[in-house]
């Protein structure tokens, strides 16, 4: 059996207090009620910073600049293989309002306040090299 390959983007947001925006997963998403950094999968033809806008939109109507990738992550989960790779990025709008339209809930967390919260392995991962690069 060949294992599905998912290219994922994920957006690492500040706000002007420098907490990060995480979002918490659907009850009855892949992953239920985990919290993650925003984003999604790449759709075939779109490239990652065009995905990672439109997933964002989708999933909170908010609008963002995508700046450069700040990190790239490979993770194995039991049927399937993650390409994740993390954009730094800005809301096109500061303050805008962020709506829960394919997200069960948000936050604005400081990077030592992280660990309170689960996240699936791959933004563990992430989160990891993250709290690594700011020490």
């Amino acid at each position: 059996m060949t294992r599905r390959h998912v290219r994922v983007v994920g957006a690492m947001l500040q706000n002007e207090m420098g907490r990060y925006l995480i979002t918490q997963r659907p009850p009855k998403a892949s992953l239920p009620l985990l919290w993650e950094f925003p984003g999604g999968r790449v759709e075939e033809g779109e490239d990652d910073a065009t995905a990672l806008a439109r997933e964002l939109q989708e999933e909170m109507g908010v609008r963002i600049v995508v700046l450069e990738q700040v990190m790239h992550t490979h993770h194995e989960y039991p049927t399937y293989d993650i390409d994740f790779r993390v954009f730094r990025c800005q809301l096109s709008e500061s303050g805008a309002e962020i709506h829960h339209l394919r997200v069960h809930d948000h936050r604005w967390v400081a990077l030592e306040e992280m660990g309170q919260y689960r996240f699936p392995d791959a933004d563990a991962k992430t989160l990891a090299r993250l709290l690594d690069l700011d020490h």
